[in-house]
């Protein structure tokens, strides 16, 4: 698997490549032990590197949900951190069925020998001319009430590396608070950087443990 060499955290992988391998043998707990651990580390890379800071997300209602700068929320009930790039220039999603357009970034934190990956490496991916792939993936997304579920429409990069159609959760939070627009700017294209636990993330992160980065962008479909 390829190294991550693109992006705002060029220097931060670049000093996160020491981790004990993930043992079949450990509990479930030992896992999630190590995973946690994995992302505090990440975290303290991002704090060396580009200066990120942690807030609550009592803070980030407050702050009409948004980040500042390599400002990050934590999100108590899933795990997952968040920091908008970009909010972008259209509305919230509302109730109803949704076709987005994403692009994006997968960075596994913590070594896993299910998996045959280690931190730092490039799971998947569909960004620009650091892909193969020439078109952003397609997401159906259904809202009702509080409950936002989806799926990967037609080929998709993440059905290619994880044989799964399913939405990771952690990629469904960020649409809550974003404004999502039909849009070639990339100025006004919605942006995020997350860090998932597994239990939000894909299929095989959820079966195998381990917490991935990602950098994503959203529009709706033209």
């Amino acid at each position: 698997m390829k190294k991550i060499h693109l992006l705002i955290l060029f220097a931060v992988c670049a000093g996160f490549f020491v981790f004990q391998s993930c043992d079949n043998s450990k509990t479930y707990a030992e896992m999630e032990e190590e995973e946690r651990d994995a992302i505090n580390r990440f975290k303290d890379e991002l704090t060396d590197s580009i200066g990120a800071t942690f807030i609550s997300e009592d803070q980030f209602l407050a702050q009409d949900s948004t980040t500042g700068a390599n400002e990050f929320v934590l999100f108590d009930e899933t795990g997952v951190y968040m920091n908008i790039v970009t909010r972008g220039d259209g509305e919230v999603l509302g109730e109803g069925t949704h076709n987005i357009l994403t692009r994006f970034v997968e960075i596994a934190l913590s070594n896993n020998d299910q998996v045959g990956c280690s931190v730092g490496d490039t799971l998947a991916i569909n960004w620009g001319v650091y892909s193969s792939y020439s078109q952003p993936d397609e997401i159906r997304v259904m809202i009702s009430g509080s409950s936002y579920s989806g799926s990967f429409v037609g080929n998709s990069v993440i059905y290619d590396t994880h044989n799964s159609v399913a939405v990771p959760s952690g990629w469904l939070l960020p649409l809550r608070y974003l404004k999502l627009v039909r849009t070639t700017d990339s100025e006004k294209i919605s942006r995020v950087r997350l860090i998932v636990p597994h239990s939000e993330g894909t299929s095989t992160a959820i079966s195998a443990v381990y917490p991935c980065y990602y950098e994503i962008t959203y529009d709706l479909v033209k």
